[in-house]
This record gives C-alpha cells, structure tokens and sequence, in this order.
C-alpha cells in the first residue's frame, strides 16, 4: 500500500507549470519512500545547462545525481524543473554541481548521494565535477526520533 505524499505534490499532472526562472525559485518536492531497505535511486540528464559566470556563454553538461533514500524520495518532473532553473544561472560549474548535492540533502535528507556533472568540453578541455554526500549514522537515527 502507497504512502500519501507528506506534502502535496504541486508539478506532477500539471502541464500548464513553468520552468522557475532561478534554483532560488525552484523546489524539490518528495513523497514517502515506499521501502525501509537501503535501495539506490538514479536520475540522469543529458540536457543540463548553466553559464559562464565571466564570459556568459552556455555550459552544457550531463547530470547524473544517484541516491539511497532515508524517508523520503525526490519526485522527478520536480528535479527536471529545478534542474531547468539553472538555465540563466551564471556561475561556475564546480558551485554549480555543489549546489545542486546541497539543494538535494537539504530536500530529502538522503542516506548518501552523488551528483557528478561531465560538463562539455570548451577550448579543448573536459570538466567533470563528482560532489558527495554521506549521512552520519548518529544524523540517521536523530532524523528517525523526529519523525521525518
């Protein structure tokens, strides 16, 4: 038997919603994990972009952020617009990858999680950022006393 989202889910059946026009104004969005096991979940994006924070050309890249849920699980047309939010974003790729590991703990509290972003190469050269995360075992077993 499904869980009911904690939070009503806002984005998912809604096709008149529109890209945020920064990850400020994005939201990730998560349901209950429908098992206690530790279980790996894997999103993957061919499409990303963001910008040069000096020069404001585009940096494409390909995304892949891959998880082990606590309680909670990311819902995914939320991600591909947090994800699309970074489109007018200038900054550089190593904070970019960071942020997006930042904005996914702080939104489902994860067992652990890995962003990696192989961004397209410019002037000859490749860039792939990994950022990771690991919950402590003492995080793990406060998050379960406060009921999330």
């Amino acid at each position: 038997m499904a869980k009911a989202p904690s939070k009503p889910l806002t984005l998912l059946g809604r096709s008149e919603a529109r890209l945020p026009a920064s990850p400020d104004e994005a939201q990730l969005e998560t349901f209950p994990s429908p098992a206690q096991r530790p279980y790996r979940i894997r999103f993957e994006t061919a499409d990303f972009t963001s910008l040069c924070p000096v020069t404001g050309q585009m940096d494409f890249a390909q995304v892949v952020i891959e998880y082990v849920p606590d309680r909670l699980c990311v819902e995914s047309k939320s991600l591909k617009f947090y994800l699309g939010s970074y489109r007018n974003q200038a900054a550089f790729n190593e904070a970019v990858t960071n942020r997006i590991l930042d904005d996914f703990v702080k939104a489902c509290a994860p067992r652990e999680a890995v962003v990696t972003a192989e961004f397209s190469p410019r002037g000859g050269i490749g860039l792939t950022v990994r950022a990771e995360y690991a919950a402590s075992k003492s995080a793990r077993k406060e998050s379960g006393r406060n009921g999330r």
